[in-house]
């Protein structure tokens, strides 16, 4: 469904266990020869698909739009460009990765792990897509992807591309599907060495379980409750208005969005104010339309969670300061809501507690510093972090977040940064180097003392 339009514009087959057979079984008779190439071999494939990514740009960024409601500038210059990044990164690691080292009188070899099963969310379908499929390609590893089945038209188009690119048969196979007919069944395949999640907590711990039965590989990518700190000594507006506007990208949807911001209390109001100006120049429309900086959010089901979370919210007491459950002003169609700020929130708070993955942004007052970074600890999760501040200053505060991955006064994306949470926000991570050796098994070989280090 396109979600700003609640109209249909696609159709995919769901499918079973069985057509998760298939594709183990294909993948599993392509790693015999795919593990094995040669470092340039694969080189040469992951060059390839990054050249018809980009050559597919329109097409994809089309998709996305349609498929999740992603404003088109938005899809045109983040959501797709993000996916050519991933690709590009990996491309520069596996250059200088060596997959044999010497170490005193023994080797270490790091080999691909196995056939490798990948479940990806709907927020951000490309990003998630190639942040897996590029460095378990680079890796020797092959694949079984389960995109989501409420945005899997980007996904579609990305296995064209690898189909141009002419991988080996087996080594990328892709089965639609939804969690408990697919998903589970990927998560407790016993050909599967390893499973990779990007999702709600929630069902993090399903797939775990599964997993566990067969002692596979987990790595997972969860959900978040990120805190925004901004200290005394932070440029206010400059902070505010970064934050509000990082928190309403892709309408809230994104697992490490800065959703509590937290403020000093004698600064709380005026902090309010700026945030409120931000949100009332937002304007709320379809993905197309010119001025339009606000999408829907992907689906039925996310639109009335969203909007219960923030009935929720009015109900337990926390100041409605713009905003609301309801569409925006002569809206009828789509699944569009108000971007919401709610101020004076504690922490206890629901609002402050679970994951929104809406345009709602909580305003938390705090009495000092410790009191800050105490309330931004005290989280179940621990994705990503935000500080703002006197550069020295806002760093010593970022050391104390707990979070795996925190940003200092707005610090840019990194691609070879690495990615992941501490606590319920998941293990593993991805990015960069550290996501390429998560595909990687090290074997340790004694004795061997005719082979040589090599890349």
């Amino acid at each position: 469904m396109n979600p700003a339009t609640e109209e249909v514009v696609g159709q995919i087959s769901l499918g079973s266990a069985k057509d998760v057979d298939k594709a183990v079984t294909a993948a599993r008779a392509a790693f015999a020869t795919w593990s094995v190439t040669t470092k340039e071999e694969r080189l040469g494939y992951l060059k390839k698909i990054l050249e018809i990514y980009n050559r597919r740009t329109a097409d994809l960024a089309t998709a996305v739009s349609q498929e999740m409601g992603a404003l088109k500038t938005l899809a045109t210059q983040i959501q797709v460009p993000i996916g050519a990044g991933h690709f590009a990164e990996v491309i520069r690691v596996l250059e200088s990765f060596s997959f044999v080292e010497r170490k005193g009188n023994h080797l270490i070899r790091h080999e691909a792990i196995g056939v490798c099963g990948f479940i990806t969310p709907w927020n951000w379908p490309l990003n998630q897509v190639a942040c897996k499929v590029a460095p378990a390609l680079a890796a020797g590893c092959t694949i079984v992807l389960k995109p989501s089945e409420v945005s899997p038209l980007s996904a579609h188009i990305f296995a064209e591309i690898i189909h141009e690119a002419g991988l080996p048969k087996g080594v990328f196979n892709l089965v639609d599907g939804d969690g408990p007919g697919v998903g589970a069944a990927i998560s407790r395949h016993p050909d599967i060495e390893m499973v990779s999640f990007t999702g709600s907590t929630r069902a993090g711990v399903e797939i775990a379980k599964n997993a566990a039965e067969t002692i596979k590989r987990v790595t997972q990518e969860l959900g978040g409750k990120s805190p925004n700190v901004i200290l005394k000594d932070a440029d206010l507006q400059t902070a505010v208005v970064a934050g509000v506007s990082s928190m309403m990208m892709n309408c809230g949807q994104s697992c490490n969005a800065p959703s509590r911001m937290l403020v000093p209390a004698e600064l709380h109001d005026k902090a309010v104010a700026i945030a409120k100006g931000v949100v009332e120049q937002l304007k709320v429309g379809d993905p197309n339309a010119e001025g339009a900086t606000v999408g829907p959010l992907a689906n039925a089901r996310q639109f009335e969670k969203v909007r219960s979370m923030i009935k929720q919210g009015i109900e337990e007491g926390a100041t409605l300061a713009i905003g609301g459950p309801d569409r925006p002003a002569g809206v009828t169609k789509g699944y569009f809501v108000k971007p919401t700020i709610f101020s004076n929130v504690r922490n206890d708070m629901f609002v402050a507690r679970e994951e929104i993955f809406g345009p709602v942004l909580c305003i938390l007052p705090y009495k000092d510093e410790e009191e800050a970074i105490r309330i931004a600890n005290d989280t179940p999760y621990g994705l990503a972090g935000y500080v703002w501040g006197e550069p020295k200053h806002a760093a010593q505060v970022a050391s104390r977040i707990r979070a795996g991955q925190v940003a200092v006064n707005g610090g840019a994306l990194d691609f070879g940064a690495p990615f992941g949470g501490f606590k319920q926000s998941g293990n593993g991570r991805e990015w960069g180097e550290f996501g390429f050796r998560e595909f990687l098994e090290v074997k340790a070989v004694l004795g061997d003392t005719t082979t040589t280090a090599a890349a």
